[in-house]
């Protein structure tokens, strides 16, 4: 079977990536292509491709539709909080999704729908701890985070619009994705943007703000309960290929994506960014986040509820896609980060390739 796959955010990280390898594969005939933004370099000499510059939240329907698409993959979100306009990302998110379910759930050749959700929507409390691996089960929790409060309300909705159009007819399958940190040498070094490791690292050089930035942390400032995951760009691209082609096992799906294993501590971090540790805590990094996010007018993304992620730990357990499909990660979580081994490492300057 020849598939016809619709990709929001096909301009963004990763909407843009999945793109390329999908439009690789010989059981994909075409693929069309949705954002807000103009169509990437990277994507201009693809011919299997159908951009069309349109958000999510705009009326593109009929348009897409025409194509006949059988597998839907959402991946488009402003993730950065908007300065002053929440109202309007609100818009672009919330509704943008919504859209993107009615055409799915509408559609009758629609088979397979995929949404990129987030592992931040569990919540950042200062009750997790490093121990706990918070698994699908778990419910997500309000958060004053907006990018995570806005994933957890999408996610309720995608719930309630299966459900709803299950008791009408036939519907798609639907397979939510939840990933950790999404790094690799495409991320990392072809797509640079405000970031932890990219503030650490120094690679922050586009604006007199991001320089400073970068010149502050000359160490790694540290919370008590620091701690992150990481899942390498391959992994994202070929287990959701995986997952947009195979029978799925059930009806309504949801995985935490994340490799099993060790995560990414204090040390581990410093090691990365060749910088030492010092121990701060919350209320140290509830201040600056603050003055930062008013001060830039939000150009330094440090906005309400920002500061939870960087002072109290939120660690998944990634192994149900391993039980249930057999998925076995390639990159272990220190390993995605630290390294730059994988299909994008052509965009590493040499000097700065590390391989394991």
């Amino acid at each position: 079977m020849k598939h016809i796959l619709f990709i929001t955010g096909a301009a963004g990280y990763v909407g843009s990536m999945l793109v390329e390898q999908f439009a690789a594969r010989e059981d994909v005939e075409r693929i069309v292509g949705l954002d807000k933004e103009p169509l990437p370099e990277m994507l201009k000499d693809e011919p299997k491709l159908v951009y069309v510059q349109m958000n999510t939240a705009d009326d593109w329907k009929e348009k897409v539709k025409e194509y006949v698409p059988d597998v839907v993959i959402h991946t488009a979100w402003q993730i950065r909080e908007m300065y002053g306009k929440q109202d309007i990302e609100w818009k672009w998110n919330v509704e943008g999704s919504d859209n993107v379910f009615d055409f799915s759930f509408s559609v009758p050749s629609v088979k397979r729908l995929i949404y990129f959700s987030t592992v931040s929507s569990y919540g950042a409390f200062s009750t997790n701890t490093l121990e706990h691996r918070f698994t699908e089960d778990e419910p997500f929790r309000k958060s004053q985070y907006l990018y995570a409060e806005e994933k957890r309300v999408v996610e309720e909705h995608l719930k309630e619009k299966f459900e709803q159009a299950k008791a009408k007819g036939a519907v798609p399958s639907v397979a939510i994705v939840r990933p950790a940190a999404i790094t690799g040498p495409r991320g990392r070094f072809m797509r640079i943007r405000f970031g932890l490791q990219s503030a650490l690292s120094g690679q922050l050089k586009d604006s007199f703000v991001y320089r400073l930035v970068s010149a502050m942390v000359s160490f790694v400032p540290v919370t008590p309960k620091w701690l992150r995951q990481f899942i390498h760009e391959d992994d994202v691209a070929d287990l959701v290929q995986m997952l947009a082609v195979t029978p799925p096992k059930a009806e309504y799906e949801v995985f935490n994506i994340c490799p099993p294993g060790d995560v990414v501590l204090v040390a581990d971090m410093a090691k990365a960014v060749g910088k030492k540790q010092l121990k701060i805590q919350p209320w140290m990094v509830r201040i600056p986040f603050f003055f930062f996010w008013h001060l830039t007018r939000g150009k330094i993304p440090t906005g309400r509820g920002a500061w939870r992620g960087y002072s109290y730990p939120i660690a998944v357990d990634g192994t149900k896609l391993t039980k249930e499909y057999g998925y076995q990660y390639a990159y272990g979580s220190f390993d995605a980060f630290y390294y730059t081994n994988g299909r994008y490492e052509k965009y590493v300057p040499e000097v700065q390739r590390r391989h394991k």
